[in-house]
């Protein structure tokens, strides 16, 4: 096993602050969040909302929470979303909204862009019919496992969706990612939501939280959920701090994950008979099954980290792994190749 710090390309959940981010911490003035005393936390709120072009923002623990409040802020039990079939609300969040809200998911078949079409989302509302949840929201994604969405296409769902009476939300766990990639600004992404939720601790390299953004009056009403799902936090602050040091410094820093996916992406590319595709700071490949287990074992041994998914493996870069980390990750795939 090498002596350096290993090349974790599982996730960019898996980032740890540098002093930066340490420093802010120690600085923050805290309160108690659940009073609304938290100076930080507030401080927090108020910069994401103006981030996105939202009149106000909620703190929360996890992008998973922040998307499960909005889900019951916009639904009662046995109301229905719409939604991606490979959106992270229906796949990757335990089935939360159904399991606690009561509330029907109705998975839309996406797109090789992971997109949806107007067609089929309005084409999915149901009628006024007893037999019929009502069909009330439409949750779109953006990026979509690291594929960035067109914000007029969305907006022109949600424009869709909206002349029918349904609310739209969407999950930006990785917005800001899509607004490097399009050199847009963030609030021109989200201006078609009704509420958005943003995650700190992807690529913005916080350790913790989400902050979901809206309307005063659906911001207040999710306050009150995050209460019910046990997310009141106190001197919430601490975590806070890294989240507003994220927003000030991380952001335009997203560009050079992206650069060094697509330098993992060519120098993988040079492998014979190992398919690679990459999207923003996301490399997805395909070893044969084989291949697999061997090839995790492989890289293991030196230093580089993968995921435990199934092909297509997603390989993906942040703000911990730097140009020597690339060509580490390179080598190391080449080397098992090559036996």
């Amino acid at each position: 096993m090498t002596e350096e710090a290993p090349v974790d390309l599982r996730s960019d959940t898996v980032t740890r602050p540098g002093k930066g981010m340490y420093q802010a911490i120690l600085d923050a003035r805290v309160g108690d969040d659940v009073y609304g005393e938290d100076e930080t936390v507030n401080r927090l709120e108020v910069a994401a909302a103006r981030l996105l072009g939202k009149q106000s923002g909620l703190f929360l623990s996890s992008a998973t929470q922040a998307n499960l409040a909005a889900m019951l802020a916009h639904n009662a039990r046995g109301e229905e979303i719409l939604l991606g079939d490979c959106y992270h609300v229906y796949v990757s969040e335990a089935g939360g909204t159904s399991a606690l809200g009561g509330i029907v998911l109705h998975p839309l078949a996406t797109d090789e862009g992971g997109g949806l079409s107007i067609e089929q989302v309005v084409g999915a509302i149901k009628d006024d019919d007893p037999h019929h949840p009502i069909t009330r929201t439409l949750a779109l994604e953006n990026t979509v496992s690291g594929r960035v969405q067109d914000p007029l296409r969305q907006a022109a769902l949600a424009t869709a969706v909206r002349e029918r009476g349904l609310r739209v939300h969407l999950d930006g766990a990785r917005i800001m990612n899509a607004a490097v990639a399009l050199d847009v600004g963030a609030a021109e992404i989200a201006s078609p939501f009704d509420s958005v939720m943003m995650c700190l601790s992807k690529g913005l390299g916080a350790p913790v939280g989400a902050v979901l953004c809206g309307s005063t009056e659906f911001i207040k009403r999710a306050r009150r959920l995050r209460k019910q799902l046990g997310g009141g936090m106190r001197q919430a602050g601490i975590l806070a701090a890294c989240g507003l040091y994220a927003l000030e410094h991380n952001i335009e820093r997203l560009a050079d994950d992206h650069e060094r996916a697509r330098l993992l992406a060519e120098g993988l590319g040079e492998i014979d008979d190992l398919p690679v595709r990459y999207e923003t700071n996301m490399v997805f490949i395909e070893p044969t099954a084989a291949d697999l287990e061997p090839l995790r074992r492989h890289l293991q041994q030196l230093g580089v980290e993968i995921g435990a998914q199934k092909p297509p493996l997603r390989l993906v870069t942040h703000l911990d792994i730097d140009d020597a980390g690339i060509d580490r990750a390179i080598t190391a795939f080449h080397s098992f190749y090559r036996k």
